[in-house]
């Protein structure tokens, strides 16, 4: 018998999406849904809701902990910056890879987020198909290639 695992064995990665356009979760739903990975994505619309959900706040308290987040800058209540800043204070959340994917390509914004340790900062692309492509290589990358800790 084989100690290789099934695709249908694996379970799936657990992906936290901070992103509050609508077109661009569903563009990140599909694209991960297309992935040969195998992966489930929680979605926290605005900052707050994404601390509340790191957190593990009331209605989170049985969700699970990200082994990736992909944080959009742009958001409401909170912006990105700030809830970077706030995950990796956080010496139970630090070790959570943070996916910088954004529209801003400001230099204040790519330099603050890597002062902040964001583990990478990807600007969005705007055509479907390189959107899709950016995607599922991120998640090839921290999830085929990169060793994460296990909790």
């Amino acid at each position: 018998m084989s100690d290789k695992l099934t695709d249908a064995d694996q379970k799936p990665f657990e992906i936290l999406l901070v992103e509050d356009n609508p077109g661009d979760v569903r563009l990140t739903q599909e694209a991960l849904k297309e992935s040969d990975i195998p992966t489930n994505v929680n979605v926290a619309v605005d900052g707050e809701q994404a601390i509340g959900y790191l957190n593990g706040k009331s209605e989170y308290a049985s969700s699970p902990k990200p082994d990736l987040i992909l944080l959009d800058l742009n958001l409401p209540k909170k912006n990105g910056l700030e809830v970077l800043e706030i995950i990796k204070d956080n010496d139970g959340l630090k070790h959570i890879p943070v996916v910088i994917i954004t529209s801003s390509e400001a230099e204040f914004d790519i330099s603050k987020s890597y002062n902040l340790h964001a583990n990478c900062y990807i600007t969005k692309p705007v055509e479907f198909d390189d959107f899709n492509n950016v995607v599922q290589n991120i998640v090839r990358f921290w999830f085929s290639i990169v060793k994460l800790p296990k909790d």
